[in-house]
C-alpha cells in the first residue's frame, strides 16, 4: 500500500475579492497558515482594515494526519457563515488554510438562507482565484556523528538528494568534535532513510 505524503493547499495570500448582496459587501481572503496561532493576528488586521464592518467571519483547517480545524460565525446566526465559509475548504480539498469574510451590513436583511449562500459564494470565489498547489508531507530526521565519519554522512545525503536544514559542529569536552545535521525526506521515504543510516557504525539518527 503506497503511502500518502502530500497535500494540498494554497501558494500564498490572496488578493482581496468583493461579492454584494443587497447592499451588503463580502470581502474575501484566503491565507496559508501552519498553526492556529496565526489566525488571530490576521483576523485583527482585517478589524484594521474593515473599521466598519460587523462581522469577521473565518474558517481553517491545519495538519495533514491529524486535522484540526474551526468555522466561527463571529455573531452571524448558527452555522450560516463560518460553515458555509469551511465547506469550501472541503471542498477544494486543502488544508493549512485560512478563510476570512468580512461583512459590511447594507441595511437589509439577508436571512439565514441569504447568508450561507453569500458566505460559501464569497468563499468560493477566493479559492477559485487562489493559487492550489501540492506540497509533500515531509520527516524530519537529526543525525549526529564523529567529524571523522563526515564523508559517510554526506554521501547518502547527496546519493539521496537529501535536505540539508540545519549543520552544526560541536566540540565535546573530550576534544571529539561532533556533527549534527538535521535533514528532510518524504514521508514515502522516511523508514528506508532511517534505516540507512542506521545500519552505518558509529552513526546516531533520530526522527524530531
Amino acid at each position: 500500500m503506497e503511502i500518502k505524503d502530500t497535500y494540498t493547499t494554497i501558494a500564498q495570500a490572496t488578493e482581496e475579492i468583493l461579492f454584494k448582496e443587497k447592499s451588503s459587501k463580502f470581502f474575501g481572503y484566503a491565507y496559508p497558515i501552519e498553526s492556529e496561532e496565526e489566525v488571530k493576528p490576521i483576523i485583527d488586521h482585517l478589524r484594521k482594515q474593515h473599521p466598519h464592518a460587523v462581522h469577521y467571519c473565518y474558517a481553517y483547517q491545519i495538519g495533514t494526519e491529524k486535522i484540526s480545524y474551526r468555522a466561527n460565525d463571529d455573531g452571524e446566526p448558527s452555522n450560516s457563515a463560518g460553515a458555509p465559509i469551511y465547506g469550501q475548504i472541503q471542498s477544494f480539498g486543502l488544508t493549512n488554510v485560512l478563510l476570512v469574510v468580512v461583512r459590511i451590513f447594507g441595511g437589509i436583511k439577508l436571512g439565514v438562507g441569504g447568508l450561507i449562500t453569500a458566505y460559501k459564494t464569497t468563499a468560493q470565489l477566493v479559492l477559485e482565484d487562489a493559487e492550489i498547489i501540492e506540497k509533500t508531507i515531509d520527516i524530519h530526521f537529526l543525525i549526529s556523528f564523529d567529524y571523522k565519519n563526515m564523508n559517510k554522512v554526506m554521501r547518502v545525503i547527496k546519493e539521496k538528494k537529501l535536505n540539508i536544514i540545519n549543520q552544526t559542529m560541536e566540540i565535546e569536552d573530550t576534544g571529539i568534535a561532533i556533527g549534527k545535521i538535521e535533514i528532510k525526506t518524504r514521508k514515502k521515504n522516511a523508514e528506508m532513510i532511517f534505516d540507512i543510516f542506521d545500519k552505518l557504525f558509529e552513526i546516531d539518527i533520530k526522527r524530531l
